[in-house]
């Protein structure tokens, strides 16, 4: 394996229900540890905290998320952009659609000024998805 960049996602008590919604979109095999597992809790409270999950989803999409502890600064914000690109129509938009219930169109999935096809949407978790459906070249 080359190389490859995984979005790694931070919550606070969020995570495991984040990630089984995103393995509800995404299809594939998720996995999850909490602190407890590792022995790595500093408060009991946070025994089932998720400490580290990963998403192995068809078509090579991989999403790495967790749980910040209380004893940890977290400051949720518009920073971070996750970005689906590709030329599978139905793929791209079922992901957008599902994405969006619960969550906000912030732009329609719809042609854009470069010929391709292209939304904006904001997750029931905060996350802010960019769908860009590649069009035909010829």
């Amino acid at each position: 394996m080359g190389k490859a960049l995984h979005p790694y996602l931070n919550f606070r008590g969020e995570t495991r229900a984040a990630m089984e919604f995103y393995r509800e979109v995404f299809g594939g095999e998720l996995s999850i540890t909490t602190f407890k597992e590792f022995q790595a809790s500093q408060d009991p409270s946070e025994d089932d905290l998720v400490m580290h999950s990963q998403l192995d989803a068809p078509d090579g999409i991989v999403l790495l998320a967790a749980d910040v502890p209380g004893s940890m600064e977290f400051r949720p914000g518009n920073n971070v952009s996750l970005s689906l690109i590709g030329d599978d129509e139905d793929a791209l938009r079922g992901y957008f659609d599902k994405l969006a219930d619960g969550g906000s169109v912030v732009v329609p999935l719809e042609p854009a000024p470069w010929g391709d096809t292209f939304g904006m949407c904001v997750d029931r978790f905060g996350i802010r998805w960019l769908v860009n459906i590649s069009a035909a070249r010829g």
